[in-house]
């Protein structure tokens, strides 16, 4: 009875003790290792949600929690049914597939159309409940800090759903607030990755708060501003950039209603189409981005990524001018302004074409010196600056074309194309500079020293024209100055260079003629195979090494050998032998020749 007892009460305390467990799940670094390795860290939500269904198909698998095989049965999960943590896993996969899949449809192409997007607000609220699901288990299942994360995870979805349906601003901001107190709070404490994913994820919360807020009118921030409030990167920002961007949308659409006419070197072009208005005008507000932040606030990747958007805007345009001129019938005077127009987005198109290849350039000389930069990236290479002046001068060629083209120019489009041709010049002088710099670092100290000059001479006659110029740029007149005395300083190293490999030629040579010997190399060396055939050793040599077998000589050696004297007939000359005609059988005739 005793032992029944005991049996008894180890029992009670073995089921208090499965009672009592309680699952630690890291919530926020498991869904952030998750999306960077399966398609978040490029935006591909489609293969992020078919990651989600696969997961999800392992773990009903392995824990035996199928829906039936034929016939769907739904097994529902419950405090009582979660005893292992993957059914937590299960829960909260599920809601990331249900996200994922919202946000799937908001990245389409020309955007969701309202039957989509009656889909995706279906799927926010699927994320939503399956969310707030995954906080009631883990606040009975999990420990504390777990039961923190899914309470924010929740809160979060659910700014989500109502961010997307445009409607109770203040419960939204509500829930972003009530996740970002949670994420300061577990930022504080724990391993240094986790403080630094909580700190992000703060970050990335802070411009959906801030929009919340504009639409509420509690800030007074414009819509032009809130550009600059969503340029951290991050999967939690998703949705608001592409709020923020219908937002730009519809305000480039009232500010477009007043832009009749574009203005270029001096000629207006009437513009009738309100999607080329709202083009052009996407395109001038990034350009005045881009040079409001050009000193060294916008770092130069995200200047890149600017610079994409510009030429993108500037091609939409061009395609909506395009179409137009397709449609315009006979009209010429409506054909020449849109001609005009095209031209003139075309040659505004170019120049922004060559700043870019101008801050691929300078981004290239920055790691020209560098042994190896920070990030541990390529180090940049000579004939990569000689392919980017290559393109630039081909922008340029363009660009003057394209000026030329006119019958009745301006003085705007000649002082533009006098430009061109001195930034020609300058570029092609840059262009030499490191065309030598590469014929340098290949040893090549003659073609190096008459490139060096060839440069040093284009930079002068560069310096000279923009000297002369009404307004020269004192910036580039520095720069070209520098290219010169590098150029002069480059070109004597190589000709010393040259002047002491010259000399050290002969002295090499005879170094190397002395060393040869007919026998072969003077370093004792193993012998062959074939030489020690009665001795049981092995020529193959030590697998770790890279020497080559030595089984037998090929080629066989030179040996120095005996050879008989030569014999010089130096009286042969000077006999004069008998001569032997009368001993020689005479020809008879062709009949003795018949008959013998």
């Amino acid at each position: 009875m005793a032992t029944e007892k005991s049996d008894v009460s180890s029992m009670e305390v073995d089921d208090q003790i499965s009672t009592d467990l309680k699952f630690s799940i890291n919530v926020l670094q498991l869904l952030k290792s998750s999306q960077m390795q399966h398609g978040l860290r490029f935006g591909d939500y489609t293969r992020y949600r078919r990651y989600c269904t696969a997961r999800l198909r392992r773990l009903y698998k392995s824990l035996k929690f199928t829906h039936g095989r034929g016939k769907y049965n739904k097994k529902s999960i419950t405090a009582s049914t979660v005893t292992e943590v993957r059914f937590l896993h299960l829960v909260l996969y599920t809601a990331e597939r249900a996200w994922s899949h919202a946000m799937e449809k908001r990245q389409l192409p020309d955007g969701p159309n309202a039957r989509q997007r009656s889909y995706l607000i279906g799927r926010l609220r699927k994320a939503v409940k399956w969310a707030t699901l995954f906080a009631e288990l883990c606040a009975i299942k999990g420990d504390s800090r777990t039961s923190l994360e899914a309470e924010a995870y929740a809160s979060f979805m659910k700014g989500n759903l109502l961010f997307e349906q445009d409607q109770n601003w203040d419960i939204a901001l509500k829930s972003f607030k009530s996740a970002r107190v949670v994420y300061e709070e577990l930022g504080k404490y724990g391993d240094l990755d986790n403080q630094v994913l909580c700190r992000e994820r703060v970050e990335e919360l802070e411009p959906s708060i801030r929009y919340c807020l504009h639409k509420i009118g509690e800030s007074n921030l414009q819509a032009s501003e809130l550009v600059h409030i969503g340029e951290i990167e991050g999967p939690a920002l998703d949705l608001f950039k592409a709020k923020l961007e219908a937002v730009m949308a519809e305000a480039r659409s009232q500010q477009a209603a007043s832009m009749t006419e574009f203005y270029w070197l001096g000629h207006r072009f009437p513009i009738s189409n309100a999607k080329t208005r709202v083009s052009i005008l996407k395109a001038q507000e990034l350009e005045k981005e881009l040079h409001d932040r050009m000193e060294g606030a916008l770092p130069a990747e995200k200047r890149l990524a600017v610079f994409d958007k510009i030429f993108a805007a500037y091609h939409e345009a061009r395609g909506s001018i395009r179409n137009d001129l397709a449609t315009a019938g006979s009209s010429e005077n409506i054909k020449d302004d849109l001609s005009g127009l095209d031209k003139a987005i075309g040659a505004v198109l170019g120049q922004r074409t060559i700043e870019r290849n101008q801050l691929l350039v300078s981004i290239s000389k920055s790691k020209l010196s560098k042994a190896r930069d920070e990030k541990n990236e390529k180090v940049t290479k000579p004939e990569e600056l000689v392919r980017l002046f290559d393109l630039l001068l081909q922008n340029m060629s363009d660009l003057s074309d394209l000026l030329s083209s006119g019958r009745d120019r301006k003085e705007e489009e000649v002082a533009l194309s006098e430009e061109c041709e001195v930034k020609s010049l300058i570029f092609r002088a840059e262009r030499c500079f490191f065309l030598a710099k590469s014929y340098s670092s290949a040893g090549k100290r003659t073609e190096a020293y008459s490139l060096f000059s060839l440069a040093r001479s284009l930079a002068e006659n560069a310096l000279k024209k923009l000297r002369s110029a009404a307004n020269h740029d004192q910036m580039m007149i520095k720069e070209l100055e520098t290219l010169y005395n590098n150029c002069r300083s480059n070109g004597c190293v190589e000709h010393a260079m040259g002047i002491m490999e010259h000399e050290k030629a002969p002295e090499d040579l005879s170094k190397k003629i002395s060393t040869v010997s007919i026998s072969g190399s003077d370093k004792k060396l193993e012998k062959f195979l074939v030489e020690k055939l009665d001795s049981y050793e092995s020529a193959v040599g030590d697998s770790s090494t890279k020497v080559a077998p030595r089984i037998a000589a090929y080629q066989p050696t030179f040996q120095a050998i005996a050879r008989n004297p030569i014999v010089l007939d130096l009286a042969y000359n000077s006999i004069d032998f008998p001569l032997i005609e009368n001993r020689m059988k005479k020809d008879k005739g062709f009949i003795s020749r018949l008959w013998g």
